[in-house]
């Protein structure tokens, strides 16, 4: 398939695994219990969508958007996500590890209470992202965009926050038990403790 367009439309059930969609575009489409494992999607654009129970376990998504959408109890389990654009999208209770990426846009999204433990996602956009209570565990988040993301209750134990934007993050929520930081990150965190850094 190729530069459709797909509106106002339910898939349920549906078997797409091993399946190649190229360039469609989804607006206001609900996904349930659809099977898309080990498929490849290109260049496929979803917007205000719902998933359900979509399995996307090994399938390779490159410069897929997926934006203003909520992905309740689905399944990335060995994904690849390349140049993706996450944009104000919302997970729930989704399984998303193992999950391999390569760049993109995931500016907005909800993460929150999600486990990412160990994931790969250093130079990825996350400005103004909710990560509240998220499971960041040896996470490679180095030069990564934070910017204003929200960072409360979050689990950041052996993650290396190296070269990341922490620019407008409420630095005194966070606890950094066990992450790796620069020394920049370190004179901002303790001027946000009110300690004077001479």
């Amino acid at each position: 398939m190729t530069d459709d367009l797909v509106q106002d439309v339910t898939f349920s059930g549906e078997d797409w695994a091993l399946e190649e969609v190229t360039g469609v575009r989804y607006e206001d489409c609900a996904f349930h219990d659809v099977d898309w494992s080990e498929a490849r999607l290109t260049g496929c654009v979803f917007t205000n969508c719902t998933f359900g129970n979509v399995r996307f376990n090994a399938a390779v998504l490159e410069r897929v958007a997926i934006m203003q959408s909520t992905l309740q109890r689905c399944s990335f389990f060995d994904t690849t996500l390349t140049g993706c654009k996450l944009t104000g999208s919302q997970f729930v209770d989704c399984a998303l590890r193992p999950i391999r990426v390569s760049g993109g846009d995931w500016g907005f999204v909800s993460l929150r209470g999600q486990n990412l433990t160990g994931a790969a996602l250093g130079g990825l956009r996350l400005r103004e992202a909710d990560l509240m209570g998220a499971d960041l565990s040896r996470v490679d988040l180095r030069g990564a965009d934070l910017s204003h993301a929200r960072l409360t209750d979050v689990t950041l134990k052996g993650a290396d926050l190296r070269g990341a934007d922490l620019d407008g993050v409420e630095l005194r929520g966070v606890d950094l038990g066990g992450a790796t930081i620069d020394l920049t990150q370190a004179v901002r965190f303790a001027t946000a403790y009110g300690a004077t850094v001479a």
